[in-house]
C-alpha cells in the first residue's frame, strides 16, 4: 500500500510540475501587456490577481482531475489531494510571483534596451545633423575665395583663369559626391586637399610652396571628408595672401600607437592670423567635427610662432 502511495505522490508531483510549466509559459503572452508602462498600477495589480487566480484554480483542479484519472485508488488520492491542498496553494502562490517578477524584471530590461537603442539612434540623427550643418558651412566659403581668385585672374591672367576654373569643377565635383558623412581615408584627403592646392598655386605660383610628409601607414586611417580643408584655406588666406614672399605649407602626418597626428605649418607676417578678423572660424569649424566624429579621443591645438603658424590635429586610428 506504502508503494502505491509514493507511485501516487510521484505521479502528482510530475504532472503538478509539467502543468505549471505550461501555465506559466503561457502566461507570458497576457502579462507583457498587463506590465505595459502606460497601464496605471492599481489596474496592472488587480489584472495580475485576476491571472494569478485563473492560473492557480486551472493547475489545482487540473492537476487533480489529470492524475485522479491515472491513478486507481481514488479515493485515497481524494483525501492525499485536500491534505496537501494549503500547501500546494501557498507553493503556487509564491512561485506564480516569483515567475511575473522574473518577467517583470525581463521586460524592464528589453525596454531599457529599446530606449538605449532609440536614444543612441537619435544621438547618431543628431549628430549627424550637426556634422552635415559644420560641413555645409566649407564649402560655400571655399568657393566664394575662389570665386574672387577667378575674378582677378581674369584680369590679370586669362588663362590661368580658365585652368582654375577646370580645377576648381574638378574639386568641387570630388566636394559634391562626399556630401554624406561617410568616413573618408586620409588618402582621398590628401588628394582633395592637392586639388585644392593646384587651384591656388594657379594664382600664387612659385609663391605657394608646398611640402608633404605622410607616413604610409597613415593613409588608411579614417576621418571625416573635408575636414583639413579650412586648415589649408586659413594658411593660403593668411600666409600667401598676406605675404609678398614665398610662403611654405607643409603637411606631417604619422602615426604614434593608436593615434594619427597631422601637423600643418605655414610661415607669416608676424600680425595675419591673429589680428585678423574672422580667423578662427575654420578652426572651431574642424574642432567640433572632430568631437563629433572621434568624441573626446580627439583633439585639435594651434600653436602661434614669430613667423609660423602650426595646427597638430590628432585622433584614434580607425581604418575600414
Amino acid at each position: 500500500m506504502s508503494g502505491n502511495k509514493v507511485e501516487v505522490a510521484i505521479a502528482d508531483g510530475l504532472v503538478s510540475m509539467v502543468i505549471f510549466g505550461l501555465l506559466g509559459l503561457a502566461v507570458w503572452y497576457p502579462v507583457r501587456f498587463l506590465l505595459k508602462d502606460e497601464n496605471q498600477l492599481y489596474t496592472s495589480v488587480f489584472n495580475i490577481l485576476l491571472t494569478g487566480s485563473l492560473t492557480l484554480a486551472v493547475w489545482l483542479f487540473g492537476t487533480r482531475f489529470i492524475v485522479r484519472a491515472m491513478v486507481s485508488e481514488k479515493i485515497d488520492y481524494d483525501i492525499f489531494w485536500h491534505s496537501v491542498l494549503v500547501f500546494r496553494a501557498t507553493a503556487g502562490i509564491l512561485i506564480f510571483f516569483m515567475m511575473i517578477l522574473v518577467y517583470y524584471l525581463f521586460l524592464s530590461a528589453s525596454r531599457l534596451a529599446e530606449k538605449a537603442a532609440r536614444q543612441s539612434q537619435l544621438e547618431t540623427q543628431v549628430r549627424e545633423g550637426e556634422l552635415k550643418m559644420l560641413r555645409s558651412q566649407i564649402n560655400p566659403h571655399f568657393l566664394f575665395n575662389s570665386l574672387n581668385s577667378v575674378s582677378s585672374l581674369t584680369v590679370t591672367n586669362p588663362l590661368k583663369a580658365r585652368d582654375m576654373i577646370v580645377k576648381l569643377s574638378d574639386f568641387m565635383r570630388y566636394s559634391l559626391s562626399s556630401r554624406n558623412e561617410q568616413p573618408v581615408t586620409l588618402g582621398n584627403e590628401m588628394e582633395s586637399l592637392r586639388l585644392y592646392l593646384q587651384i591656388e598655386k594657379v594664382r600664387f605660383g612659385e609663391r605657394l610652396v608646398i611640402e608633404e610628409d605622410i607616413s604610409p601607414e597613415c593613409i588608411p586611417a579614417l576621418m571625416p571628408g573635408m575636414l583639413l580643408q579650412p586648415l589649408y584655406e586659413n594658411a593660403v588666406k593668411h600666409g600667401v595672401y598676406e605675404s609678398t614672399e614665398e610662403v611654405i605649407i607643409k603637411t606631417t602626418a604619422r602615426k604614434e600607437n593608436d593615434t594619427v597626428i597631422i601637423t600643418v605649418t605655414n610661415n607669416v607676417d608676424t600680425d595675419s592670423v591673429v589680428t585678423k578678423k574672422g580667423a578662427g572660424i575654420g578652426l572651431k569649424n574642424v574642432s567640433s567635427r572632430l568631437e563629433l566624429f572621434f568624441g573626446d579621443r580627439a583633439d585639435l591645438t594651434v600653436n602661434r610662432g614669430e613667423d609660423s603658424f602650426t595646427v597638430v590635429v590628432r585622433f584614434p586610428f580607425r581604418k575600414s
